[in-house]
């Protein structure tokens, strides 16, 4: 072999070498640090009343909690000192047949606080192994239609968090006091498993209300038209991960659902309503990475308008 050949190899493998430790480098940062390094956003929106008192919001969304993740167990607890007068669980909760318990023991002192909650298709259905490259052409609903019978402990979740005085929301209406003033909340099932029927709450919001809230774990356009029409000021939702994978300079990849990209997670107006979609603060345990997107919840402070 000649010198040049000699040489072409070695930088070949120098080549090969250094793409590997980034690549390495890389997977470390998204299923280690990134994937652990939560985040809480901060809203203000001048959804309420002239001369309301503010009303604060916790949303959280898509724990896909496992006993093992006492971090992220910790970090939800900790949610307690920033004093919300509401919880909104847009579910996808668990992600293990014995993570009921962990999950209460991380909501803990917020359960005291008035909440309300819907379920997301993993709340019922156990992660299962896929290929994520999947989700570049197509969603995950389809993946669905051969399980018929869910294999989570979905009703000791809505039993754990409806004990505490949570409103189930799952295709509800109801309402609750918050902060002193009246909430009017409504809210479907899980439309990625076809078990949302939005006409079981359709009709007018209460305009009576000092608030309207709209719930449900996925952002399709087509139950968040309905909320909004309805009258509802304010939509809840998760299921997306802000894209769970996202690239610098271009943000989300895919929604998983009929939501654009642009609003894959965070506040934006929505019609006539304001539409918050959380990043959530799991991953599937078969995907347990994020990079561009890390996990987060939200304070929403709703402010008197002027």
């Amino acid at each position: 072999m000649g010198a040049d050949n000699r040489r072409i190899l070695r930088r070949v493998g120098r080549a090969a070498a250094i793409t590997g430790a980034v690549g390495a480098a890389g997977l470390v940062y998204a299923s280690v640090i990134e994937r652990n390094w939560f985040r809480l956003r901060r809203y203000e929106l001048p959804l309420l009343p002239p001369g309301s008192p503010r009303l604060r919001i916790l949303h959280l969304s898509d724990a896909h909690l496992t006993p093992d993740r006492k971090m992220l167990i910790e970090w939800i607890r900790g949610l307690e000192a920033h004093e919300p007068d509401l919880v909104v669980n847009t579910g996808d909760s668990l992600a293990h047949p014995d993570a009921v318990g962990p999950f209460t023991k991380a909501l803990g002192p917020l359960l005291d606080r008035p909440g309300a909650f819907v379920y997301g298709s993993n709340d019922l259905f156990s992660p299962q192994p896929k290929n994520p490259a999947r989700y570049l052409w197509r969603t995950s609903k389809n993946d669905y239609n051969k399980r018929r019978t869910p294999d989570l402990p979905w009703r000791e979740l809505g039993e754990a968090m409806s004990a505490s005085g949570w409103l189930d929301l799952n295709n509800r209406r109801g309402g609750l006091k918050a902060g002193g003033l009246d909430v009017a909340l409504a809210g479907v099932h899980d439309s990625h498993i076809k078990l949302d029927r939005y006409e079981e709450v359709a009709g007018p919001a209460d305009p009576s209300a000092d608030l309207r809230l709209g719930v449900l774990h996925s952002p399709e356009p087509s139950n968040l038209d309905r909320f909004a029409a309805d009258g509802y000021q304010l939509l809840l939702a998760g299921h997306t991960h802000g894209g769970q994978l996202c690239l610098p300079f271009y943000g989300t990849l895919v929604t998983n659902c009929g939501i654009d990209r642009r609003r894959a997670w965070g506040l934006h107006e929505y019609g006539d309503a304001w539409l918050h979609v959380s990043g959530g603060l799991g991953t599937s345990p078969y995907a347990p990475v994020r990079f561009c997107c890390r996990p987060e919840a939200s304070l929403l402070d709703l402010v008197a308008s002027s």
